[in-house]
């Protein structure tokens, strides 16, 4: 078992040994690719959403070195058209960038360090195959594919670390990408290559405005194709670990759901998920890990519209981004769709294709986005902190100190109220509630009774707590707005799903007296809750 040549099928086997979820039928689909116009993939995810694991799926499937018949037994693959055609058929290089930045660091000659290690060990693994002085690795391939007659894989992991850890050398980076030119688009490179895959963070860094190997299809999270499925979990796979855990499905789907890709419209983060099961409790595994830049650090660069952008949808809003325009490269951010395209890209937002929009997917992405949001100089990290004090005030009925954190909040978002109406003060109260998303599903407009709730909050379930319906209004008194509430019966939507309600009108009137401009009413009311009631959005 080689290094970096016909590495084996060990990593597939310790897949498979733990609780694996069957990602096997993608074999099928990138068979399909082999020997034609299509035999080069790019494949780019955040971290921790199953990249490797496939890697090593794909050398253990194709590997010649070893025999892996019975490591697919009953895995979906096994049921695919060409699965004993190319199984185990094809020498194969598989290569992690990541692993020569860690040895060789920011060396400025790792490209050629990378070239000299693999044709050292094909050296040792084609021993009969002489090179000459100044051959370079794609014509001691060339060499070996006419003396053998045998096409190779190539398998990628972390294409694109080269492009992060050397962004302020150009002169490594462009090495590296004229080295995978080199091999990828050459005149030799089909004769040679039966099919490469690559994996990274990043598409494929575009020049001008085309990609660098733009004979790669390239599947991503703004552009994911026929393999959407096969990276992150869906709900079955999530139920299926789940029914022999301690951790709830609807626990896993307010923390680990919400990326909607390609036609996915609902995929989990599936290294969150197996720990969260594995440790029998749910909370942020995926955020510790990123060896890539801070969140914060796109953050503060706050082009204009950014911070606005950010506080509305950690109020749950959606945001539109125009993502043509990136260059797939995180140190080359020049606006404020640069920023949230390459916070699609590390998983902390998820993109809507059809709509064109992003937002904060889940309870994981979110905490961490308000850790960046807190790190950085915006006023508005007062009013999350307050946020606690907030709901507990609400729910005690304490209408001064409801009054008062709305202040706040509004205070701590002048920007986004640049214009005073309800609307806008019903981002900003779902920004001062933001702790209220642990324990509720807040809906902004939420038909019920005769119109349309301004903000309805639903306990989600096993949450001992009252519902909420919130109506604001502008330049009239709180009292209106419970007339309001109780006139349209917008509390009855509530009221099945929660034997108890409270109803909670805000007034804003910008020349309120004594400086007030916040007031606030706070009823209370209560009726068994309907026994078949289902929250909406769980």
């Amino acid at each position: 078992m080689g290094t970096f040549i016909n590495k084996g099928n060990e990593g597939f086997r310790c897949a498979i040994n733990g609780e694996y979820v069957d990602k096997t039928g993608m074999i099928e689909i990138i068979n399909m690719t082999l020997d034609t116009e299509r035999r080069y993939t790019c494949l780019t995810r955040s971290r921790r959403f199953g990249k490797s694991m496939a890697l090593d799926m794909l050398c253990a499937y194709y590997d010649k070195s070893c025999d892996s018949r019975r490591l697919f037994d009953g895995l979906a693959a096994q049921s695919g058209a060409t699965f004993d055609k190319h199984l185990n058929k094809y020498p194969v290089i598989s290569l992690d960038i990541t692993d020569f930045i860690t040895r060789y660091g920011k060396d400025a000659v790792i490209i050629k360090y990378i070239q000299r290690n693999v044709m050292k060990e094909l050296h040792e693994v084609y021993p009969d195959v002489k090179s000459e002085e100044g051959d370079d690795l794609m014509e001691l391939l060339i060499r070996i594919q006419q003396y053998t007659g045998e096409k190779f894989i190539v398998l990628i992991d972390e294409w694109d670390a080269i492009c992060r850890e050397f962004s302020d050398d150009p002169a490594v980076m462009d090495e590296y990408v004229k080295l995978l030119r080199r091999l990828f688009k050459g005149g030799k490179s089909k004769d040679v290559f039966a099919g490469a895959y690559m994996t990274g963070i990043l598409p494929i860094k575009k020049y001008n405005t085309q990609s660098a190997l733009n004979n790669f299809r390239e599947y991503s999270v703004v552009k994911s194709g026929t393999l959407s499925r096969f990276f992150g979990f869906t709900p079955k796979e999530v139920e299926c670990l789940a029914e022999s855990s301690d951790v709830s499905m609807d626990d896993l789907k307010a923390w680990y759901d919400g990326y909607s890709i390609g036609d996915e419209p609902s995929i989990y983060n599936p290294y969150s998920v197996t720990e969260a099961i594995a440790s029998g409790e749910c909370d942020s595994f995926w955020s510790t890990t990123g060896a890539y830049d801070s969140v914060a650090t796109y953050i503060e660069m706050n082009y204009e519209g950014l911070k606005d952008d950010i506080i509305y949808m950690l109020s749950g809003g959606r945001c539109p981004v125009n993502t043509i325009g990136f260059s797939n490269d995180m140190h080359d951010v020049r606006s404020k769709d640069d920023v949230l395209t390459v916070l699609i890209h590390l998983g902390y937002l998820s993109y809507d294709k059809n709509e064109q929009e992003c937002f904060i997917p889940n309870k994981e992405a979110r905490m961490e986005m308000v850790n960046a949001v807190a790190s950085c100089k915006w006023n508005v990290a007062k009013a999350l902190e307050a946020s606690k004090k907030l709901l507990k005030a609400t729910l005690a009925g304490d209408e001064e100190a409801v009054a008062a954190g709305i202040e706040l909040a509004h205070d701590s978002n002048t920007s986004i109220l640049s214009y005073n109406d309800e609307n806008s003060l019903a981002c900003v109260l779902t920004i001062a509630y933001y702790h209220a998303m642990n324990d509720y599903i807040i809906h902004r407009e939420l038909a019920s009774g005769k119109g349309f709730a301004d903000l309805v909050f639903i306990p989600r379930r096993n949450v001992d707590k009252p519902a909420m319906v919130i109506e604001l209004k502008y330049n009239k008194d709180a009292d209106a707005a419970i007339d309001q509430i109780k006139r349209k019966d917008y509390s009855n939507i509530a009221l099945e799903y929660s034997g108890e309600v409270l109803l909670v009108g805000i007034s804003y009137d910008k020349n309120g007296p004594e400086g007030k401009r916040h007031t606030c009413v706070i009823e209370r009311i209560t009726t068994p809750p309907h026994p078949s009631a289902i929250v909406p959005g769980q």
